[in-house]
């Protein structure tokens, strides 16, 4: 009998962005790989890919069609293992995979981040909280990618059958690195960019989380003070325009740039001098695990994911409360000390070649996929 395993989330372009060599691993493995989510993105690594009409809100309609369709899917293939990601992947999923488990399928879930957490609206810990408590009894490995997730599972008594941390995705440290000087100087040329502009970049999505006008409100306190200072926003969402609007009536429309979606993110990484980043929640951010990766050092927003990767002083700082000025004192102390921005910045590359690399996070990923494949290799061989 053929070896499957199902990958499960609310769009493709989640295991396009996260997850291709974990597909590439298991296909190394001897495995048929499945992947089911909403999007027509042709991936690869994958035999089978399920389009179903999910969404990411919970109260779209639209769910309960996909959950009868994932049902059949699952009940239909015998998955010896089902990994289910991001928040409405992982409640359709585990639903309709109850059957399958009863079978011995192994049901992995990988929380991106609680939307319940220290600081969130009470709306998502009435509505979120007791759904991931509820389905975590119906989860064989519960992995988390944050220590503050980590805890509040173990300390909310989450009924999953294991219950682990790993740190995140992981990070192609072959495509985000560190450049020499003269490669910089070359990029910069190539995207219009003079050598002496010191450039601040962000790439996140327009909307309330990110909070981009946080940034901008920022840049409007340090532009007299740094006068070659550029604020580079890569992203789109339904925030942009309002945002644009800000920054003109800022006075600041001429040194920011709004450069929409890009493809691009690791040369833009490299031609910057500072990562920022505004957003008021996050669990593991990648955008920054990659400006950590091209050795920038950091200036953030105060949240759980972000703790987990900026310590004061050694790669960047942490801005409690939203506070624009301490944002702005901080980009002005790095603007002029090229010394401490070579400093802070070996210190994010290191810390992303010990923890966080795609490396690191595979073997760490292998290690817990294989203690499940020996039970469910047992089950179809036979073997006892």
């Amino acid at each position: 009998m053929e070896k499957k395993v199902l990958f499960c989330a609310t769009k493709d372009y989640h295991f396009e962005a996260f997850h291709l060599p974990y597909f590439k691993w298991f296909k190394e493995q001897g495995y048929k790989v499945h992947t089911a989510a909403h999007g027509e993105l042709n991936l690869p690594f994958v035999d089978k890919k399920h389009v179903i009409p999910i969404q990411r809100s919970p109260f779209k309609k639209e769910n309960i069609m996909a959950y009868k369709e994932l049902k059949y899917i699952i009940d239909n293939n015998n998955f010896q293992i089902i990994h289910c990601h991001t928040p409405m992947g992982g409640v359709l999923g585990r639903l309709a995979g109850r059957k399958a488990r009863a079978r011995d399928t192994k049901m992995l879930y990988t929380a991106h981040g609680f939307h319940f957490c220290k600081g969130a609206p009470l709306l998502n810990w009435l509505v979120y909280y007791p759904i991931e408590k509820s389905l975590a009894r119906m989860t064989d490995c519960l992995i988390t990618i944050n220590t503050e997730d980590f805890q509040l599972a173990i300390q909310r008594n989450f009924r999953a059958q294991e219950i682990t941390h790993i740190h995140g995705v992981g990070v192609d440290t072959n495509q985000y690195h560190p450049v020499s000087t003269i490669k910089k100087t070359e990029l910069r040329i190539e995207k219009d960019y003079c050598d002496d502009d010191f450039i601040m970049f962000y790439a996140a999505e327009f909307n309330k989380n990110k909070n981009q006008q946080l940034l901008l409100r920022a840049f409007s306190l340090i532009k007299d003070e740094v006068k070659n200072a550029r604020l580079l926003l890569a992203g789109d969402g339904p925030l942009l325009d309002e945002c644009k609007k800000l920054a003109d009536s800022l006075g600041i429309g001429n040194k920011v740039d709004f450069l929409g979606f890009r493809k691009d993110i690791d040369e833009l990484l490299k031609i910057s001098d500072l990562a920022v980043a505004s957003s008021l929640r996050e669990g593991l951010p990648v955008n920054i695990m990659e400006a950590m990766a091209c050795g920038l050092p950091i200036i953030a927003n105060d949240n759980r994911g972000h703790r987990e990767l900026v310590s004061n002083g050694q790669n960047g700082w942490l801005i409690k409360g939203n506070d624009e000025k301490s944002l702005a004192g901080k980009v002005i102390k790095l603007a002029g000390n090229v010394a401490m921005r070579k400093t802070l910045g070996e210190c994010s590359h290191k810390m992303i070649e010990r923890k966080y690399s795609t490396k690191k996070i595979l073997e760490a990923k292998s290690e817990i996929y294989r203690t499940y494949m020996v039970d469910t290799e047992e089950r179809v061989w036979g073997i006892h």
